[in-house]
Protein backbone atom coordinates (compact mmCIF):
# COMPACT_ATOMS: atom_id res chain seq x y z
CA UNK A 1 0.00 0.00 0.00
CA UNK A 2 2.88 2.40 0.66
CA UNK A 3 3.95 2.32 -3.00
CA UNK A 4 0.38 3.04 -4.07
CA UNK A 5 -0.10 6.03 -1.78
CA UNK A 6 3.36 7.42 -2.53
CA UNK A 7 2.49 7.31 -6.23
CA UNK A 8 -0.98 8.74 -5.65
CA UNK A 9 0.04 11.59 -3.33
CA UNK A 10 0.12 14.38 -5.97
CA UNK A 11 -3.39 13.48 -7.18
CA UNK A 12 -4.89 12.24 -3.90
CA UNK A 13 -7.17 15.24 -3.35
CA UNK A 14 -8.66 14.94 -6.83
CA UNK A 15 -11.05 12.30 -5.46
CA UNK A 16 -12.47 14.85 -3.03
CA UNK A 17 -12.44 17.74 -5.50
CA UNK A 18 -13.82 15.95 -8.57
CA UNK A 19 -10.69 16.66 -10.62
CA UNK A 20 -8.40 14.53 -12.80
CA UNK A 21 -9.86 11.08 -13.39
CA UNK A 22 -12.86 12.06 -11.27
CA UNK A 23 -13.82 15.14 -13.27
CA UNK A 24 -17.33 14.96 -14.67
CA UNK A 25 -18.32 11.80 -12.79
CA UNK A 26 -21.98 11.48 -11.82
CA UNK A 27 -21.76 11.46 -8.01
CA UNK A 28 -25.18 12.56 -6.70
CA UNK A 29 -25.00 14.57 -3.46
CA UNK A 30 -21.22 14.24 -3.32
CA UNK A 31 -20.49 17.91 -2.59
CA UNK A 32 -23.30 18.10 -0.03
CA UNK A 33 -22.14 14.94 1.73
CA UNK A 34 -18.52 16.08 1.76
CA UNK A 35 -19.54 19.38 3.35
CA UNK A 36 -21.55 17.47 5.93
CA UNK A 37 -18.53 15.28 6.69
CA UNK A 38 -16.22 18.24 7.18
CA UNK A 39 -18.81 19.91 9.41
CA UNK A 40 -19.19 16.74 11.50
CA UNK A 41 -15.42 16.55 11.97
CA UNK A 42 -15.24 20.25 12.90
CA UNK A 43 -18.05 19.69 15.42
CA UNK A 44 -15.92 17.25 17.43
CA UNK A 45 -14.83 18.90 20.71
CA UNK A 46 -11.23 20.14 20.63
CA UNK A 47 -8.93 17.40 21.87
CA UNK A 48 -5.38 16.11 21.83
CA UNK A 49 -5.92 14.12 18.62
CA UNK A 50 -3.90 11.64 16.58
CA UNK A 51 -4.97 11.34 12.94
CA UNK A 52 -3.78 7.95 11.69
CA UNK A 53 -3.16 7.80 7.92
CA UNK A 54 -3.69 11.55 7.64
CA UNK A 55 -2.59 11.60 4.00
CA UNK A 56 -2.47 15.12 2.59
CA UNK A 57 -4.37 16.50 5.57
CA UNK A 58 -7.49 17.21 3.52
CA UNK A 59 -9.79 16.19 6.38
CA UNK A 60 -7.23 16.66 9.17
CA UNK A 61 -7.55 20.42 8.82
CA UNK A 62 -11.16 20.20 10.04
CA UNK A 63 -10.06 18.75 13.40
CA UNK A 64 -9.80 21.10 16.37
CA UNK A 65 -7.31 20.91 19.21
CA UNK A 66 -3.70 19.78 19.40
CA UNK A 67 -3.24 17.68 16.28
CA UNK A 68 -0.68 15.01 15.45
CA UNK A 69 -0.85 13.48 11.99
CA UNK A 70 0.72 10.12 11.17
CA UNK A 71 1.26 8.63 7.71
CA UNK A 72 3.71 6.15 6.22
CA UNK A 73 4.08 8.19 3.01
CA UNK A 74 6.58 11.03 3.04
CA UNK A 75 5.06 12.34 -0.22
CA UNK A 76 1.65 12.61 1.46
CA UNK A 77 3.18 14.34 4.49
CA UNK A 78 5.02 16.85 2.29
CA UNK A 79 1.61 18.12 1.14
CA UNK A 80 0.16 17.95 4.64
CA UNK A 81 3.00 20.07 6.04
CA UNK A 82 2.03 22.97 3.78
CA UNK A 83 -1.63 22.56 4.71
CA UNK A 84 -1.13 22.04 8.47
CA UNK A 85 1.81 24.20 9.60
CA UNK A 86 0.80 24.00 13.29
CA UNK A 87 0.36 20.21 13.40
CA UNK A 88 2.95 17.69 14.52
CA UNK A 89 3.40 15.33 11.55
CA UNK A 90 5.07 11.94 11.96
CA UNK A 91 6.17 9.51 9.26
CA UNK A 92 5.61 6.00 10.62
CA UNK A 93 3.53 2.86 10.27
CA UNK A 94 0.24 2.50 12.15
CA UNK A 95 1.04 -1.01 13.38
CA UNK A 96 2.37 -0.59 15.96
CA UNK A 97 1.75 3.09 16.73
CA UNK A 98 4.96 4.83 17.89
CA UNK A 99 3.40 6.49 20.95
CA UNK A 100 3.14 5.81 24.67
CA UNK A 101 -0.04 4.51 26.29
CA UNK A 102 -2.67 7.22 26.72
CA UNK A 103 -0.79 9.79 24.63
CA UNK A 104 -3.99 11.17 23.08
CA UNK A 105 -7.59 11.92 23.98
CA UNK A 106 -8.84 10.91 20.54
CA UNK A 107 -7.61 8.77 17.67
CA UNK A 108 -9.19 9.84 14.38
CA UNK A 109 -8.79 7.95 11.12
CA UNK A 110 -10.42 8.45 7.73
CA UNK A 111 -10.53 5.95 4.87
CA UNK A 112 -7.88 3.78 6.50
CA UNK A 113 -9.81 1.24 8.57
CA UNK A 114 -11.59 -0.03 5.44
CA UNK A 115 -8.26 -1.07 3.90
CA UNK A 116 -7.31 -3.31 6.84
CA UNK A 117 -7.74 -7.07 6.62
CA UNK A 118 -8.88 -9.02 9.72
CA UNK A 119 -5.55 -9.53 11.49
CA UNK A 120 -4.55 -5.91 10.82
CA UNK A 121 -7.97 -4.71 12.02
CA UNK A 122 -7.61 -6.48 15.36
CA UNK A 123 -4.10 -5.09 15.82
CA UNK A 124 -5.19 -1.58 14.92
CA UNK A 125 -8.12 -1.60 17.36
CA UNK A 126 -5.81 -2.78 20.12
CA UNK A 127 -3.34 0.01 19.34
CA UNK A 128 -6.09 2.62 19.08
CA UNK A 129 -7.44 1.69 22.53
CA UNK A 130 -3.91 1.75 23.93
CA UNK A 131 -3.00 5.29 22.88
CA UNK A 132 -6.36 7.12 23.05
CA UNK A 133 -9.60 7.22 25.04
CA UNK A 134 -11.83 7.67 21.97
CA UNK A 135 -11.71 6.25 18.45
CA UNK A 136 -13.39 8.07 15.55
CA UNK A 137 -13.57 6.21 12.24
CA UNK A 138 -14.58 7.80 8.93
CA UNK A 139 -15.00 5.54 5.94
CA UNK A 140 -17.02 4.79 2.82
CA UNK A 141 -20.72 3.97 3.06
CA UNK A 142 -21.98 0.78 1.45
CA UNK A 143 -23.55 1.76 -1.86
CA UNK A 144 -25.42 -0.03 -4.66
CA UNK A 145 -23.01 -1.66 -7.07
CA UNK A 146 -20.41 -2.46 -4.42
CA UNK A 147 -19.91 -5.52 -2.25
CA UNK A 148 -18.97 -5.01 1.42
CA UNK A 149 -15.47 -6.27 0.53
CA UNK A 150 -13.68 -5.84 -2.79
CA UNK A 151 -10.29 -6.11 -4.38
CA UNK A 152 -10.12 -3.20 -6.78
CA UNK A 153 -7.86 -2.18 -9.59
CA UNK A 154 -6.87 1.45 -9.10
CA UNK A 155 -5.51 3.32 -12.12
CA UNK A 156 -3.58 6.55 -11.53
CA UNK A 157 -3.21 9.51 -13.87
CA UNK A 158 0.05 8.17 -15.27
CA UNK A 159 -1.59 4.84 -16.13
CA UNK A 160 0.04 2.86 -13.32
CA UNK A 161 -2.17 0.16 -11.78
CA UNK A 162 -2.46 -1.12 -8.22
CA UNK A 163 -4.51 -3.82 -6.52
CA UNK A 164 -6.22 -2.42 -3.41
CA UNK A 165 -8.32 -4.15 -0.73
CA UNK A 166 -11.39 -2.06 0.17
CA UNK A 167 -14.45 -2.38 2.42
CA UNK A 168 -17.72 -0.44 2.56
CA UNK A 169 -19.76 0.01 5.74
CA UNK A 170 -23.29 -0.04 7.06
CA UNK A 171 -23.22 2.43 10.02
CA UNK A 172 -24.88 0.32 12.77
CA UNK A 173 -22.76 -2.69 11.88
CA UNK A 174 -19.58 -0.61 11.95
CA UNK A 175 -20.55 0.48 15.48
CA UNK A 176 -20.96 -3.18 16.41
CA UNK A 177 -17.64 -4.13 14.81
CA UNK A 178 -15.88 -1.44 16.82
CA UNK A 179 -17.46 -2.83 19.97
CA UNK A 180 -19.98 -0.05 20.59
CA UNK A 181 -20.29 3.68 20.25
CA UNK A 182 -22.50 5.99 18.22
CA UNK A 183 -23.00 7.07 14.64
CA UNK A 184 -21.96 10.70 14.18
CA UNK A 185 -22.72 10.88 10.45
CA UNK A 186 -24.39 8.63 7.92
CA UNK A 187 -24.80 9.86 4.36
CA UNK A 188 -24.98 8.10 1.02
CA UNK A 189 -21.17 8.45 0.67
CA UNK A 190 -19.67 8.60 4.17
CA UNK A 191 -19.92 6.95 7.58
CA UNK A 192 -18.50 8.45 10.78
CA UNK A 193 -18.56 6.55 14.08
CA UNK A 194 -17.24 7.34 17.56
CA UNK A 195 -16.27 4.46 19.86
CA UNK A 196 -15.01 4.72 23.47
CA UNK A 197 -11.77 3.17 24.68
CA UNK A 198 -13.55 0.55 26.77
CA UNK A 199 -15.29 -0.88 23.68
CA UNK A 200 -14.11 -4.28 22.48
CA UNK A 201 -14.26 -4.75 18.71
CA UNK A 202 -15.51 -7.96 17.11
CA UNK A 203 -13.73 -7.64 13.74
CA UNK A 204 -16.62 -9.12 11.80
CA UNK A 205 -16.12 -10.81 8.49
CA UNK A 206 -17.62 -9.00 5.48
CA UNK A 207 -20.26 -11.75 5.26
CA UNK A 208 -21.38 -10.85 8.78
CA UNK A 209 -21.26 -7.17 7.91
CA UNK A 210 -23.84 -7.53 5.18
CA UNK A 211 -25.88 -10.74 5.17
CA UNK A 212 -27.06 -11.85 1.76
CA UNK A 213 -24.55 -9.76 -0.17
CA UNK A 214 -22.06 -11.53 -2.42
CA UNK A 215 -18.45 -10.89 -1.44
CA UNK A 216 -15.81 -11.48 -4.12
CA UNK A 217 -13.25 -14.07 -3.07
CA UNK A 218 -9.69 -12.84 -3.36
CA UNK A 219 -8.88 -15.73 -5.72
CA UNK A 220 -11.42 -14.39 -8.19
CA UNK A 221 -9.01 -11.65 -9.11
CA UNK A 222 -9.55 -7.92 -9.41
CA UNK A 223 -12.88 -6.22 -9.63
CA UNK A 224 -13.41 -4.46 -12.98
CA UNK A 225 -11.90 -0.96 -13.21
CA UNK A 226 -14.33 1.61 -11.83
CA UNK A 227 -14.45 5.37 -11.25
CA UNK A 228 -13.79 4.50 -7.57
CA UNK A 229 -17.06 5.96 -6.28
CA UNK A 230 -16.78 6.16 -2.50
CA UNK A 231 -13.24 4.83 -2.41
CA UNK A 232 -10.02 6.13 -0.94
Amino acid sequence: MKAYYDARAPEYDEWYLGAGRFAGLDRPDWDKDLRALRQAIAALPPARTLDVACGTGFLTRSLRGQITGLDQSDRMLAIARNRLPEANLVQADALPLPFEDGSFERLFTSHFYGHLEPVQRAGFLTEARRVASELVVVDSALRPGHAPEERQERILNDGSRFSVYKRYFDPPRLVRELGGGRVLLATSWFVMVSSPAEAVGTVESPEENQPGRRTPHRDQGLCPPSPWGGML
